[in-house]
Order: C-alpha cells, then sequence, then structure tokens
C-alpha cells in the first residue's frame, strides 16, 4: 500500500510499504477515506533527532475491510471512527474511562495510509450509522478520531461549566476545538489567545466570544482586563510548550483547574503557584472512545461542525507539502485523501 512515512527531520515521504495484516483475533484492517497530519506529528518532523523510515500518522476513518476471529461488534463494510488510543474497553481503566491507561493500549500506526490496522476493534471503533457519509460529513467525523475528542477533553479536564468564563491557550486545531467544545459546554465568556487573523476568525466562527492576541504577560494582563481582574474560570492549555503551560496558570482563577492536553515539551510546572492558589492540573492524552458516541451524535445532528479546521485538503501523495504548511503556519490542518 502507500503510506506516509518519515526518515529524518523535515523528511517526509510517500512510499510503498507492506499492507498491515490481521494479526490478532480482536483486529480489523480499515481502508482509509481519509487521515490528515496532526499537529503532534510535527514535533517528530522538526526533532534534529528523528530517524526512521516507519509509517507515521494517527488520525482516520474509513471502511473496515477484514476483521479477526474474536472482533463481534463489527463487520466488513462498516464505516468507523478509529481512535488515535485504541483500547479493550474492558480492562479496569477503562471501566473507569481511563482508556490512556488500558492494559492493551495501542496507536494508530498508519493513518496517512490507503490501509491501517486496528488491534482492538470492538473496544476501540465507533461505527457510523448507515454506511459512509456524505463527503461533506467526512471533516468533521474525522476530527473525532483526535482532535475534536482532545479539545473535548481540555475543556472537560478545566471543569467548563454553563455561564462559566473559559480561557483557551493555543490556536491551532486542537485549541480550535476546545473553542468549539466550551461553547458546547456552556462557557459564557470564552477568550481565545491567537495571533494569527484566521485562526482568530475561525475561533469566533466556534465561539469565542475574546481574541487576545499578545503572549506571555501581556496576554495574562489583557486577561485580566477582561475578567475583571478574577481570571479564568477554566483555561484549557492546548500547546505543550513551557511559556503556553505558564500562561495557562497564570490567568487560572484561584481554586480553578487547567486542563492541558499539548504533548509537553520540556515543561516546568509553576508548582509553587500550584500550591499558593491551589490550582490544579488535570487532562493529559484524550480518552477518545469515551467522548466519541456524544461527539458522533452532534456532528450527525449538526450541532458542532469541526471539519472546519481543515483548511487544506491533499492527495496522500502530496503529504510532504501537507507537512510544509503546517509547519509554516500557511495552513492550520490539512486533510489528505488516500
Amino acid at each position: 500500500m502507500r503510506a506516509t512515512t518519515i526518515h529524518g527531520p523535515r523528511d517526509i515521504r510517500v512510499e510503498d510499504v507492506p499492507d498491515p495484516r490481521i494479526k490478532r483475533p480482536t483486529d480489523a484492517i480499515v481502508k482509509v477515506k481519509a487521515g490528515c497530519v496532526c499537529g503532534s506529528d510535527l514535533w517528530p518532523y522538526r526533532d534534529e533527532s528523528t530517524s526512521g523510515g516507519h509509517t507515521i500518522g494517527h488520525e482516520a476513518i474509513g471502511e473496515i475491510v477484514e476483521v479477526g476471529g474474536e472482533v463481534r461488534d463489527f463487520r466488513v463494510g462498516d464505516f468507523v471512527v478509529v481512535p488515535f488510543c485504541q483500547s479493550d474497553n474492558t480492562c479496569a481503566a477503562c471501566a473507569t474511562g481511563g482508556y490512556g491507561g488500558c492494559e492493551n493500549l495501542g496507536m494508530t500506526q498508519s493513518g496517512q495510509a490507503e490501509y491501517t490496522r486496528v488491534h482492538q476493534a470492538d473496544g476501540s471503533l465507533v461505527a457510523v450509522p448507515d454506511g459512509e457519509p456524505d463527503a461533506a460529513l467526512l471533516p468533521s467525523l474525522l476530527t473525532l478520531s483526535d482532535v475534536m475528542a482532545t479539545g473535548w477533553h481540555a475543556a472537560v479536564s478545566a471543569g467548563v461549566t454553563p455561564g462559566s468564563t473559559a480561557v483557551v491557550v493555543g490556536d491551532g486545531a486542537v485549541g480550535l476545538c476546545g473553542v468549539l467544545a466550551a461553547r458546547e459546554l456552556g462557557a459564557e465568556r470564552i477568550i481565545a489567545l491567537s495571533r494569527h487573523e484566521p485562526r482568530q476568525e475561525l475561533a469566533k466562527k466556534f465561539g469565542a466570544t475574546h481574541i487576545v492576541p499578545q503572549r506571555g504577560k501581556e496576554a495574562t494582563a489583557a486577561v485580566m482586563e477582561i475578567t475583571g481582574g478574577v481570571g479564568s474560570d477554566a483555561t484549557l492549555e492546548c500547546v505543550g510548550m513551557d511559556d503556553a503551560m505558564r500562561t495557562a496558570f497564570a490567568v487560572a482563577r484561584p481554586g480553578t483547574t487547567v486542563g492541558f492536553v499539548g504533548v509537553p515539551q520540556d515543561v516546568q510546572l509553576p508548582i509553587g503557584k500550584m500550591f499558593s492558589k491551589n490550582i490544579g492540573l488535570a487532562g493529559g492524552m484524550a480518552p477518545v472512545r469515551k467522548y466519541l458516541p456524544d461527539l458522533l451524535d452532534r456532528v450527525l445532528t449538526g450541532a458542532i461542525d469541526p471539519g472546519q479546521v481543515f483548511d487544506l485538503t491533499l492527495p496522500l501523495e502530496q503529504a510532504p507539502e501537507a507537512y510544509r504548511a503546517m509547519d509554516e503556519r500557511r495552513a492550520i490542518k490539512v486533510l489528505l485523501q488516500p
């Protein structure tokens, strides 16, 4: 099959690799209808220590073409959303919603490819009713494999409640989905930190009531001015960098929680402030399967349209350009069509 592979820093290729095959009786093989580049894919893309020759990409939707002997809930022909983190949905961790700690956890390995293997089909996949949907729905359905569920996890972890004030740190696709999640969870005031006009406009479309283009201390001052010196009731950290985390804690109201979902990159937590101000930290890798049924219903009923984060669509063969476009911030998120 054709698949996106990474060979070193900024060295992305589309090559022929072996087709995935059933390895365990709980497996399923999915023919990818749409995949995409994630912001977290840019970390190895930029990393000078990256080596490889392996496939990359962990977000995908598509049609099941083969199932293992123990798969009971799905059959060939089902159109499914593939969570980036695959779980059995039966172990003690999964039973309490902690899918990221599943005893049989696995990750999607070739989402930017023609086919991908799901190693815990019954526990991970969620089928789209009535088979393959209209093409217009595909982008929003694709976000449910990671980015929308991750933004939702940030909002839930931060404790967004009806009537609250939420601050979203980060204007990538996850941050924008965090804005949308905060709106859906009832936040009355949503402050999005963004310096880029196209992202600011989408943030406002998703529900942001205020845009703060500053960074660092200036951003903190702007948030405090908007909130009358009180700060945020719920703070979503959607970047993973130290500066973003510090800003999140700086704008958080004492006694609240920062919900973090950005993959941490050399983050140093402000423990002193966390202790003295009683500001908590929650979140981490999104338990996608936990949120999927609800989010799927919201997409299918038209309540949310998170697919708008895709502002560029390319054929799979142009995956190198997709990475360049996101790395250079010419695109928010790129959808790839095999």
